[in-house]
């Protein structure tokens, strides 16, 4: 029995119990240990015809004995091999192989560490390893049952290549081991971490089918039997020419990767070389995921190096604004860390990443320009992502992001760009307007967009809670102001004379409705900005009407957020004629109809009634 070298106690245990987060993770680095072994083999057989071709990793399980098998046809080893590679931790052939062979091979090995074969000691309690060598007449075997050392003997292996027999440890009441003795859950492993390994992956497999022709056809006869099966892709599609992938290809390899059981909006082919070279399969959504807009949801692109998974979902490949984008990135220039679980926080990962932030932009770009129609789709699902993505870090990506922004319009009925709104605007037009609510039909309806409407002036509503605090993020666009209708300069000359002397004869009377409403709006005024209403809320200030309502509907708001409100009455309404009757006659009543006014004015804004009661009374006297 020989110890391991280095500190090989302590570092082991370190090696089976801390680097690896995932038990299940060995079956990916025994593979990719196997693919790497096949690979060095493959480059001999550049100068050597004399070497099969046949290359292949078969997989077998035994559930009687409790043993997993994972056997290659690669190089081998011999009993320095093992020695060296087995019986030193951390000491990788892979790494001296590249190193010798530098320049002279294009294939990419995985393994670079010398760790990943005990990662096998976190579900085994013996693990024994049978190889020949590519040259060699002598085959040998290692065997070791962890920290307590290992031995090397001569053995019999008619072929070259390795095989690693793994006695799995008992089931206890946390950790079910007998689990990858099952066909089932290997042929999901391979599938989900290996799947694109270049060589095939075999599996003998249990298959029962059923039997025609049999004498009674009430009871049909069944057959077993064991089949050995390829478990994974080898090419993975990305990797193929744009030209060789259809679209129905593309379809279905999102909806098998991700889940999902509708066609992909979108999908992108992308090969990208330069400083940092990778490859990219990237789709758009029909449909927002469930819970996409909770804390719950978890963006990130799946990794692959070299075929091999690394990471489920990288979340630093993508920025919260294009959180919605799904697919896969390939790339074998990463730097790993030494249990190719998490990436290091390198300038690798950040130019992949810019470089995946610009091609996206790039193809919403052309997909908004080429396709409106299924643009405004992914709008309408995720287009709340990008505008958080203005408002965010106080509109520090405003700039690339202000042109993928959509709004429904007033005339259009349907989402345009701020482009293309700046495109029709009137020559009179001042400014962008945009009215806030709830929802389209009750923005429609509100009393401020009337006069701007008769002018035939577009306008945009905007019903989700992050729209007005976009604006007020952006100000202005290509030089024109973006502004609430309600701030609109829609009166010519004579009718701001004319509202400007109303206002100053009124004064009394609009001083005697402002003292009446106690406080709940900061100023009372005449208007001619209202068409069939009777009387509208706007405020003034930074905080909007709809900040109040969004900024209040916030969980942890301790204090209360709160306009300052105006309450603009139609001087053209007969409503205004009564007013200054009352205000002559009957001051009392003329309280209460303020009270009325005040609160339809709310209702119309689809805020609350404030005092009900109050309210209800005050109806009640007036219409008696």
């Amino acid at each position: 029995m020989k110890n391991f070298k280095t500190e090989s106690k302590r570092v082991l245990d370190l090696m089976i119990n801390s680097i690896y987060t995932n038990k299940e993770i060995f079956i990916r680095e025994l593979i990719s240990n196997a693919s790497d072994a096949i690979d060095k083999l493959k480059f001999i057989s550049l100068t050597d015809g004399a070497v099969k071709s046949d290359f292949c990793i078969k997989i077998t399980v035994d559930k009687e004995k409790g043993v997993l098998t994972i056997e290659d046809n690669g190089i081998g080893m011999n009993e320095k091999d093992l020695e060296n590679n087995l019986g030193t931790i951390a000491k990788s052939g892979t790494l001296q192989f590249k190193k010798e062979n530098e320049g002279k091979t294009e294939d990419e090995l995985i393994g670079q560490f010398g760790v990943g074969f005990y990662s096998a000691f976190m579900v085994a309690d013996k693990v024994t390893v049978y190889s020949k060598a590519y040259g060699e007449e002598t085959a040998y075997k290692f065997e070791s049952s962890g920290v307590e050392g290992y031995e090397i003997t001569q053995t019999e292996k008619e072929s070259v290549g390795t095989t690693i027999e793994l006695k799995l440890k008992a089931d206890t009441e946390d950790e079910k081991y007998s689990e990858f003795l099952s066909e089932h859950k290997i042929s999901a492993l391979v599938k989900q971490y290996s799947d694109y390994i270049r060589y095939p992956i075999k599996m003998l497999k249990t298959v029962t089918e059923r039997v025609d022709g049999g004498e009674d056809k009430d009871k049909p006869e069944y057959k077993t039997e064991q089949r050995l099966e390829t478990l994974n892709s080898m090419v993975p599609l990305w990797k193929k020419q744009k030209s060789e992938v259809s679209k129905e290809q593309l379809n279905e390899f999102y909806k098998d990767q991700f889940h999902d059981y509708l066609d992909p909006l979108y999908s992108v082919y992308s090969k990208i070389e330069g400083t940092i070279t990778y490859d990219a399969l990237l789709f758009i959504p029909s449909k927002a995921p469930f819970d996409y807009y909770s804390k719950d949801f978890k963006k990130g692109l799946k990794l692959y190096s070299n075929g091999v998974l690394i990471m489920e979902k990288c979340e630093n490949l993508l920025p919260d604004y294009f959180g919605f984008i799904r697919g896969v990135v390939d790339c074998s220039d990463l730097n790993l860390n030494i249990s190719r679980e998490i990436l290091q926080q390198d300038r690798q990962l950040k130019a992949i990443a810019n470089s995946l932030e610009k091609k996206i932009s790039t193809e919403l770009k052309k997909l908004m320009e080429t396709d409106k129609d299924t643009y405004s789709k992914m709008f309408e699902e995720f287009g709340l992502s990008i505008k958080f993505g203005v408002y965010a870090g106080f509109g520090y990506k405003k700039d690339q992001l202000k042109d993928f922004l959509m709004f429904y319009s007033s005339t259009e009925e349907k989402l345009v760009s701020l482009k293309e709104y700046l495109s029709k605007m009137k020559e009179d037009q001042q400014a962008i307007y945009y009215a806030s609510g709830e929802s389209y039909e009750k923005i429609a309806q509100l009393p401020q967009i009337e006069k701007a409407k008769d002018k035939g002036y577009e306008i945009l509503f905007f019903k989700d809670g992050v729209d007005e605090f976009v604006a007020k993020i952006l100000t202005e666009y290509e030089g024109k102001k973006i502004l609430p209708v309600a701030e609109a300069d829609l009166s010519t000359k004579t009718e701001k004379d004319k509202i400007q002397e109303e206002n100053k004869e009124n004064k009394e009377l609009l001083d005697f409705i402002l003292q009446s409403l106690k406080g709940k709006v900061s100023e009372v005024v005449l208007s001619l900005n209202l068409k069939t209403y009777p009387v509208c809320l706007k405020s003034k200030g930074e905080i909007s009407l709809e900040m109040e309502k969004v900024l209040n509907s916030l969980p942890n708001n301790g204090e209360k957020v709160t306009a300052q409100k105006v309450l603009e009455i139609n001087a053209e309404h007969k409503i205004t004629a009564k007013l200054k009757e009352l205000f002559n006659t009957d001051k009392d009543t003329l309280s209460k109809y303020a009270t009325v006014l005040y609160e339809q004015a709310r209702l119309l804004e689809g805020l609350s009634v404030e005092n009900v009661t109050e309210y209800c009374l005050a109806v009640g006297e007036i219409i008696v």
